[in-house]
C-alpha cells in the first residue's frame, strides 16, 4: 500500500495511491475520489477493497491542476473542491487519467470502477466513454441526471440518498426512467453517506451498498 506515479496518455503525470492484497488479486478496482481529493477517508476505501482481495487504485485527478490536494469536509473544502472539480478540471483530461488507471488495474485482472460524489459522476462518464472496464458502482454522483444520453458499456448500479439536498429525487427518477435495466438504490441518507469522516455518514446505508457494490464485483471481476 502506497504512492506511487502514473502516466497518462498524452505525458501529463499524476499520483495514485495503490492497495494491494497479500494474496493473488480477484481482479482490480479503481477508486474515483470526492471533490475533496486522495484524502485518508479514499486511502480507506481503497484498503477496504484490498481487504477483500481486489488491487485496488486511486488517481489523483486534481493533480492536473495541484498536485496532492487532500482537503477537509468543511464548507472551505467543499468551496475548493468544487472550483478544482467543475472550474479547474478539464473533463476530458480527469477521463484520460481514468483510462490510464483502468489500464494500469488491468494488469491485475478484471476491473471494477466506483466513485463517490464527484467520482459518482466521473464512473458514470467511465462506463460510457472508457475502455477495459467489467462494471462500475457510482455512489450520489450528482449531474448524472443531465448526461442520460449517453450510453453504458458495461454493467452497473447506483447509490443515493433520500435525503441528498444536492441531488433531488426527481433526479433520481428521470435517471430510473432512462435506465430501466439499471439497479439504481435510494437509501434512507444524506449525501456522503458512506464516508465515515462526515456528519451525514449512515452506517446501514453505507453497509447494504457496500454489500451490493461486493457481489457486483465479484460477479463481473473476480
Amino acid at each position: 500500500m502506497g504512492q506511487r506515479q502514473l502516466r497518462a496518455a498524452d505525458g501529463h503525470t499524476f499520483g495514485l495511491y495503490e492497495a494491494v492484497p497479500a494474496d493473488e488479486p480477484r481482479g482490480g478496482v479503481v477508486v474515483i475520489q470526492e471533490i475533496f481529493g486522495v484524502n485518508a477517508h479514499i486511502r480507506e476505501v481503497a484498503d477496504s477493497y484490498a481487504a477483500e482481495g481486489y488491487a485496488a487504485l486511486a488517481p489523483a485527478l486534481f493533480d492536473r491542476v495541484e498536485r496532492d490536494v487532500e482537503l477537509g469536509y468543511d464548507q472551505a473544502g467543499m468551496s475548493r473542491g468544487r472550483e478544482l472539480a467543475f472550474a479547474g478540471l478539464a473533463r476530458d483530461d480527469a477521463l484520460r487519467d481514468l483510462q490510464a488507471a483502468i489500464e494500469e488495474a488491468g494488469k491485475y485482472g478484471r476491473v471494477g470502477v466506483v466513485g463517490y460524489c464527484y467520482g459518482g459522476l466521473m464512473t458514470w462518464l467511465a462506463a460510457c466513454h472508457l475502455e477495459g472496464i467489467a462494471c462500475v458502482s457510482a455512489y450520489y454522483g450528482g449531474g448524472i441526471a443531465n448526461e442520460l444520453a449517453q450510453t453504458p458499456n458495461c454493467p452497473l448500479i447506483m447509490h443515493f440518498g433520500e435525503l441528498d439536498a444536492h441531488i433531488p429525487l426527481e433526479d433520481v427518477h428521470r435517471i430510473r426512467e432512462a435506465l430501466p435495466n439499471t439497479p439504481v438504490h435510494v437509501y434512507p441518507a444524506d449525501h456522503g453517506f458512506n464516508c465515515d469522516h462526515r456528519g451525514s455518514y449512515h452506517a446501514p446505508s453505507a453497509d447494504t451498498a457496500r454489500r451490493r457494490t461486493l457481489r457486483l464485483f465479484r460477479e463481473h471481476v473476480g
